[in-house]
């Protein structure tokens, strides 16, 4: 009915599209200020959306991209929706993509921004299958297919909307990558229990190796260590500013 829902279905076994979880992560990884406490918390399950209803990990299905509104290849290579093919004069569609193009709308020959998009599509990817609730992935972004910047391809039965398998080979590179990442969330099922995390399974870092400053607006750098009981510990340094930073 119009309301905005997320984390507030009655029973435990509904399970709900986390929208909080896709724009969090979208902005974050673009640099936006003041969001690593809300990044923190999507990639830990969401607790603050979900735990005081007695629900669990298991309630978020996390994602960057669905069906409706930009791909992960589109993500990173349009600041704008370009719709003017639906036939609605570029108004239909949402306007609040938290994306960039990194230097040029659509596609480019540069190598250094088609270098930085590769990276932002892979830190994308990496994200969400270390993310503790259930991921999904949009069909085709594990190729980097293209709707040409058209977040709104309902009406489109043809190349805009149809799936490439070419670009399985054009970019082996993404689909390895992604191949790689799903077996590691399955290598390491502390990533992926239907519980919320502990103090004693996870903890957080700033660069220096102290305690991170949740309230610093311009900090863009975060780690924490993962460890479940018998299993190997993992070490996570998240970096979404466009400098190096040594942790």
């Amino acid at each position: 009915g119009g309301a905005y829902r997320v984390g507030r279905f009655a029973k435990r076994r509904w399970a709900d599209w986390n929208g909080r979880y896709r724009d969090d992560v979208r902005c974050c990884g673009r640099g936006d200020e003041g969001l690593l406490g809300a990044f923190a918390s999507r990639i830990a399950g969401s607790a603050d959306l979900y735990e005081a209803s007695g629900k669990g990990p298991e309630n978020s299905v996390n994602f960057v991209t669905c069906h409706d509104g930009f791909t992960l290849h589109d993500l990173v290579s349009y600041a704008h929706k370009h719709n003017e093919a639906n036939g609605e004069g570029n108004r239909d569609g949402l306007d609040e993509n938290y994306s960039a193009n990194y230097g040029c709308e659509g596609e480019t020959s540069d190598v250094e921004i088609q270098a930085i998009r590769t990276r932002q599509i892979k830190n994308f990817l990496l994200t969400l299958l270390i993310s503790r609730g259930v991921p999904m992935l949009l069909a085709g972004d594990e190729f980097r297919r293209t709707q040409g910047g058209n977040n709104n391809a309902y009406c489109q039965d043809n190349e805009v909307s149809w799936l490439n398998w070419r670009l399985a080979e054009e970019h082996a590179e993404i689909h390895r990558f992604t191949r790689v990442m799903l077996a590691f969330r399955r290598a390491h099922p502390v990533l992926r229990r239907l519980s919320f995390y502990t103090a004693q399974e996870l903890r957080w870092f700033s660069p220096r190796g102290d305690a991170p400053d949740w309230r610093a607006p311009t900090q863009h750098c975060l780690a924490c260590m993962v460890a479940g009981a018998r299993e190997s510990e993992i070490f996570m340094a998240f970096n979404a500013s466009l400098n190096d930073e040594v942790f």
